[in-house]
């Protein structure tokens, strides 16, 4: 059993009358998370995707909740494992797998103490890199990730079921 200290991580006010509080995710959460994903993004994913995510890497697994307990976003992260491109062995990876604010809390720095937060929990299995897709349309996300010194990798074409192309970006976890 969890107490409510190990759950939050931070708490902001993004108006003189809203509270945000950023902190793990709980299965009692996934609707929530669910329904923010299925408002504001095109990627859909099943109920136990999200699961599975929150079983294995439960710490870096975050929400945003306002004051009146509504989940007003979240970012989920996995990590896997990949050939090193400088030696001949395995390393871990930090794999950004969604983020999402609702619309109306956007611009209001929630999706920054999201990563931020999140980005330092991944880093307790070890990873050598952060990598992350984004729509190459997706300029506020892209300067965001860039502000976090991201690099643009290389360009996946038609990565979205939609054709949309992504920017693979990744970032060494050592510069974080």
């Amino acid at each position: 059993m969890t107490t409510n200290k190990e759950l939050n991580i931070d708490s902001f006010d993004v108006s003189k009358d809203q509270e945000i509080t950023i902190r793990r995710c709980t299965l009692e959460d996934l609707d929530g998370v669910i329904e923010v994903n299925e408002k504001e993004l095109p990627e859909d994913y099943p109920y136990f995707f999200y699961k599975s995510i929150l079983d294995n890497y439960p710490e870096s697994f975050l929400i945003a909740q306002n004051s009146s307990g509504k989940i007003v976003g979240y970012i989920m992260w996995r990590v896997e494992k990949s050939p090193s491109l400088d030696s001949l062995r395995y390393i871990n990876k930090g794999h950004l797998v969604s983020i999402a604010v609702s619309n109306e809390y956007r611009q209001q720095g929630i999706a920054k103490q999201l990563l931020s937060n999140s980005m330092l929990a991944i880093k307790k299995y070890k990873i050598h890199d952060y990598v992350l897709e984004v729509r190459v349309t997706n300029y506020n996300a892209i300067r965001l990730y860039e502000q976090y010194k991201f690099q643009i990798a290389n360009v996946k074409k038609n990565y979205y079921r939609d054709g949309e192309n992504a920017y693979y970006m990744t970032l060494n976890a050592k510069k974080y």
